[in-house]
């Protein structure tokens, strides 16, 4: 049940404040900050529950409640009601819940659940994410290849616009070398849910619209967090023929209970490259995965000042990463 009172308890709180009970905004930020935070610190490296009866159903729950919070949040925003604090709590959840279900939805087997993850994504501005993750980052990951593995020495605000930018250019050029002959590029796709989206939020005026480019860019941000910390200055060796082959070195992981519930064990993320096609309730964490030192929201945070992340950071990467 954790993993269902962690996602939807808090969607639950957020979506009544933005409805029904302004007030109740603060505490809705405080249960998905400050609540998920005590849960880590007073189960500290429990694990999340795993094999979840109900996991591909509350995939598809969650993917469907993203964009029932998206709306919820604009409209209440537009009319001038929540403020910071519903703006702060329904943005950490689409990073740090939202984000997770879509990508769990994207790796699906299924047409319809890939498509509703990749509705997530390109709703809030980030549609080429699902092509960069899918078609260039499992493949390239740890390597000069993929531009969302960060190299050691390199800080978040130099990142950003670099995964970004490269993700976008990265995902176009695998989609073109993949595609089939007359099928409709994902681009197109994601551009035509994008302009739904706005379209929508219009309605509430101009104030829906910065509201949903605030939800969008508080997302994005989180997206490129995750990659960004996940993948700190770990290296796969280059060989004569390429790279060697990615291992559970080759990502940072967290086994902080409250978090991993939260995230959908996104913070068992050493398993999931290893086996992309396992269902995040059955991910395992092994004693030889590179740990991070705290819950992965703490550490995402920290990636915001790039002294202080490399000082506790780099000395661990350099123990890890597989670069001469």
């Amino acid at each position: 049940m954790g993993f269902f009172l962690a996602t939807s308890g808090t969607w639950g709180l957020i979506l009544i404040a933005a409805l029904f009970a302004p007030g109740l905004a603060g505490w809705a930020l405080a249960a998905v900050t400050l609540g998920v935070f005590a849960i880590d610190v007073i189960a500290a490296r429990a694990g999340a529950a795993r094999e979840f009866p109900a996991a591909d159903a509350l995939l598809v729950g969650l993917g469907l409640a993203a964009p029932v919070l998206v709306a919820a949040v604009v409209w209440a925003l537009a009319g001038g009601t929540g403020g910071v604090f519903l703006a702060l709590a329904a943005i950490i959840w689409l990073g740090q819940v939202g984000h997770p279900a879509a990508h769990e939805l994207i790796h699906a087997k299924r047409m319809l659940p890939r498509a509703l993850g990749r509705t997530i994504y390109a709703m809030l501005g980030m549609g080429h994410h699902v092509s960069a993750h899918l078609r260039v980052h499992h493949a390239h990951v740890a390597t000069p290849l993929d531009p969302m593995s960060a190299p050691l020495g390199m800080g978040f605000w130099a990142y950003a616009p670099r995964a970004w930018i490269g993700g976008f250019r990265a995902g176009w050029r695998a989609e073109a070398r993949t595609q089939r002959r007359g099928a409709v590029h994902p681009y197109l796709v994601n551009a035509a849910v994008a302009g739904a989206a706005l379209a929508l939020a219009a309605m509430a005026g101009p104030g829906g619209l910065l509201a949903l480019v605030i939800l969008a860019a508080g997302f994005q941000l989180q997206v490129l967090q995750s990659d960004y910390v996940q993948h700190y200055g770990l290296r796969r060796h280059a060989t004569a023929t390429g790279f060697a082959p990615a291992t559970a070195h080759h990502a940072w992981n967290s086994g902080h209970s409250g978090s991993s519930a939260l995230m959908l064990n996104a913070t068992r993320h050493s398993d999931h490259h290893i086996t992309p096609g396992r269902r995040f309730d059955q991910l395992d964490l092994g004693a030889a995965m590179p740990r991070l030192p705290a819950p992965l929201p703490l550490m995402a945070a920290l990636a915001l000042v790039p002294p202080l992340w490399r000082r506790v950071m780099d000395p661990r990467a350099r123990r890890y990463s597989s670069e001469p």
